[in-house]
């Protein structure tokens, strides 16, 4: 986990960001435990009410669980709801991005297809 302290983005949304990430990657896999509350305020200097709140905010969208007195757990259908969400987003924002960009410098459909596909094959 990397956390920039002077991002303009709280560290308790940068927390959530680092976690999901490291479910989507397969660092933390579905059903297993991922580092306390402490572990990670203690390896970065955070606060541990701000781990938590990052933590929490992964509770609410069910892709982490608390288990009392246990820890916290990577729910099953995570890493794909994770992927769902990301890629919900890459189409409504990068997407649209890239094709209103091409238009303006007057890169055509098949322009623009065409180096998509020269990406893929990199």
């Amino acid at each position: 986990m990397e956390f920039n302290y002077t991002d303009a983005k709280p560290l308790f949304q940068q927390v959530a960001d680092q976690i999901s990430e490291g479910i989507l990657n397969g660092d933390f896999i579905e059903g297993e435990q991922i580092p306390s509350t402490t572990e990670i305020s203690k390896s970065y200097q955070i606060n541990p009410a701000t781990v938590l709140k990052g933590m929490n905010l992964l509770v609410e969208t069910n892709l982490i669980e608390k288990k009392r007195g246990i820890g916290m757990f990577v729910l099953a259908g995570a890493q794909e709801k994770i992927r769902a969400n990301r890629r919900e987003e890459f189409l409504s924002k990068e997407v649209a991005n890239l094709v209103e960009e091409a238009k303006k410098i007057g890169i055509s459909q098949e322009q623009l297809q065409a180096l998509i596909e020269r990406g893929y094959q990199k």
